[in-house]
Formats: structure tokens, C-alpha cells, sequence
């Protein structure tokens, strides 16, 4: 019995849960979190209806505990960047959930990796989940778990301000061309519409390419992987 349970359960998934610094009692809606609509009629999203607002409140709590002397105005930019898209999506990455997930035949049918915004429902759905498994505090822990790091490896005045935006003060505070954009696919469905975007620094020679449900997020997705890229580059000549 024991050798069959071993099987049956995917190394990932556990890994994912001490990620998450929370087991769950009820598998169910442990899978539930990481299951797509296309798979399945018991999905994620009721969870991340609730998980958002898990979420808005855990980090609202973060940033009260983390900036006592920052404004209304500037916390609820902070928040915002932390809560978006493409960040939630880049914590999922990081944990896995690409391999993690259950979804139907049209969403995987392409070959390409799991979109963004799925990834980051998903994010919402887990908290979610771990609410109605366990408690909020238990919830709680988990966002500040997965949104500390973030908030350390974050510049303060990076904060609330878009992967754009900081590539483009980066660039002209090393008195460098700015970036060109282009769009290299404008295609999908009107429900599920792609774009992919290059971003290119032409005097650095270097390039990046950001996929979107709108030509803004594959923009922002390109951006920030080609921040990823300075920074790489960066530490390099730092250590030599």
C-alpha cells in the first residue's frame, strides 16, 4: 500500500505544500486550486474568488507591518505591484506550477508555457484553499511567505512601479537608447486572445520575448525578463 500511494502522488506536489508551508488536511481542494475549468467542472475559480481577497488583506498587512511611516497612496501602489499578474505569475513559476497543473487539451495544446494569468489565478486559488483547509492566520503566513522575498529582492523605489518603467529609468540612467518593441505575433481568439512581444536593447545586444492575453502584458513580461537579463549581466562584471 505504501509503494502505490508513492506513485500516486507526484513529488512536485509535495514539494509545492512545504513551498506553501502548509499541508493540506483536504487533498481535494488542494487539487481543486491546481485544476483549469477545461479539465475539469470542480476548478479553481470560486477558490480565487476568495483568494484575491485573501490575498489584498494578507499583503495589506505585510506592507502595515513592513513601511509604518509610508502613506495610504504610496502602500496601495506597493500592494498593487505585488498583487498583479505578473508578479503572482513569477511566484508560480518559481514553485512549479506549470508542472503542478490540470488543465484541458486546448490550453496546453500549442506546446507553449502555461499563460500567465492562469498561473496566477491559481496562486490566488491555493490561498484560497488553505483558508478553508485551515484559517486565515495559516493563509496569512503563506502570502507572507511567497511576498517577503519579493519585498527583499525589490529596490524601495522599484516598488509599485511597473517591469517598463524600471527598464526604461534603468536605461537612461546609464544614458543608453531606450527600448524597441515589437509585436511578433497579434493572434488566438477573441475569448483567448495572444500576443508575443520582443524587446529589444539594441546597444547591449540584447533581446527578450514576452507572451500576453494583451499586447500590454507580453510588453510587460518582455520588460521584465529583459531586467532579469541586466541584472544577470550585471553580477557577472560585478564579479570578475
Amino acid at each position: 500500500m505504501e509503494q502505490s500511494t508513492s506513485r500516486t502522488v507526484k513529488p512536485t506536489l509535495i514539494d509545492l505544500q512545504k513551498a506553501l508551508g502548509h499541508v493540506f488536511s483536504n487533498q481535494a481542494l488542494f487539487m481543486q486550486a491546481l485544476t483549469h475549468r477545461s479539465y475539469a467542472g470542480v476548478h479553481y475559480e470560486r477558490l480565487e474568488f476568495l483568494g484575491d481577497s485573501v490575498l489584498n488583506c494578507a499583503v495589506s498587512m505585510l506592507l502595515i507591518e513592513r513601511f509604518p511611516d509610508l502613506d495610504e497612496g504610496r502602500l496601495s501602489r506597493i500592494r498593487s505591484h505585488l498583487v498583479k499578474q505578473d508578479c503572482l505569475a513569477r511566484i508560480g513559476r518559481e514553485l512549479n506550477l506549470d508542472q503542478c497543473m490540470q488543465l484541458g487539451a486546448g490550453e496546453i495544446k500549442s506546446g507553449r508555457t502555461i499563460k500567465d494569468s492562469i498561473i496566477a489565478d491559481s496562486v490566488e486559488a491555493l490561498f484560497g484553499a488553505i483558508l478553508l483547509d485551515a484559517d486565515f492566520d495559516r493563509a496569512k503566513s503563506a502570502v507572507f511567505r511567497l511576498l517577503t522575498p519579493v519585498l527583499d529582492s525589490t529596490p524601495e523605489d522599484n516598488l509599485g512601479k511597473d517591469a517598463k518603467t524600471r527598464l526604461q529609468e534603468q536605461l537612461q540612467a546609464q544614458k543608453l537608447k531606450l527600448p524597441i518593441y515589437t509585436v511578433l505575433v497579434e493572434g488566438g481568439t477573441t475569448t483567448s486572445p495572444n500576443f508575443e512581444v520582443q524587446c529589444t536593447v539594441e546597444c547591449l545586444g540584447l533581446s527578450a520575448l514576452g507572451v500576453g492575453t494583451s499586447r500590454r502584458l507580453a510588453e510587460q513580461e518582455a520588460a521584465s525578463f529583459l531586467l532579469d537579463q541586466l541584472s544577470q549581466q550585471s553580477n557577472i562584471k560585478g564579479g570578475v
